[in-house]
């Protein structure tokens, strides 16, 4: 016989029931030690972003004044060359060179020193001239300074083989030299003056069987490089 006044009870099998977590109280040494974190990196967040707006303000200043200051190099152009015995089968004797060459400083605010300014001929890359062209001067910004050559006897060499060469090109219609102009210069900004620069104009020029610059030629610009 039964008892009736117990209930039956069935364990189910299943899986284990998960911890249930307890929230806890922080103190308030706690929430200080936040604040003053959250603080600090506000703190670092601005002075980072200040110090890199500076370095940025500073960079484009500086670039602003290197645009403005950097030195432009001397613009050189070429306005006449003559050789006027050329039409003389014995010209060579008496041979005479000719020329005239500008130099412009088209800076606003940089000057120019020219210690030393040299002139050579070439022809056929053989040089056959040279001759000391200026003493040392000043040139002003936005200034132009003419520049004359001559060269002839001690300062010109040409044998009656070369000469020869010339009258055989004059016959084709032209004869093509190289002036290359070599100078000694400093750049100057207001109390700052820049090293030396060796610079180098190099002038093709052709002349045709008089003797006289070709127009193609004429007020020509000529290339410069530093070396």
């Amino acid at each position: 016989m039964h008892n009736n006044d117990h209930i039956p009870v069935h364990h189910v099998q299943g899986p284990n029931p998960k911890p249930v977590k307890l929230n806890r109280h922080h103190t308030m040494r706690y929430y200080a030690h936040r604040v003053h974190e959250s603080l600090t990196t506000r703190v670092s967040k601005m002075i980072c972003a200040t110090f890199l707006g500076l370095l940025f303000i500073v960079g484009l200043i500086t670039f602003i004044l290197w645009l403005s200051l950097r030195p432009h190099r001397p613009r050189f152009h070429i306005h006449e060359f003559n050789i006027p015995g050329l039409t003389q089968d014995s010209g060579f004797e008496n041979a005479v060179i000719t020329f005239k060459v500008s130099a412009r400083n088209s800076n606003q605010n940089i000057g120019v020193y020219y210690e030393s300014m040299d002139g050579a001929v070439y022809y056929r890359d053989t040089k056959i001239g040279y001759t000391p062209l200026l003493y040392p001067f000043y040139q002003q910004p936005k200034n132009t300074t003419e520049v004359d050559g001559d060269l002839s006897g001690a300062t010109l060499t040409v044998s009656s083989q070369r000469w020869s060469e010339f009258q055989s090109d004059r016959a084709d219609g032209s004869v093509v030299f190289r002036l290359e102009l070599t100078s000694v210069i400093r750049f100057k900004i207001s109390t700052w003056d820049s090293k030396r620069h060796t610079m180098h104009a190099n002038c093709n020029v052709g002349v045709g069987p008089d003797g006289s610059l070709l127009t193609v030629y004429k007020d020509k610009r000529c290339p410069v490089y530093f070396s």
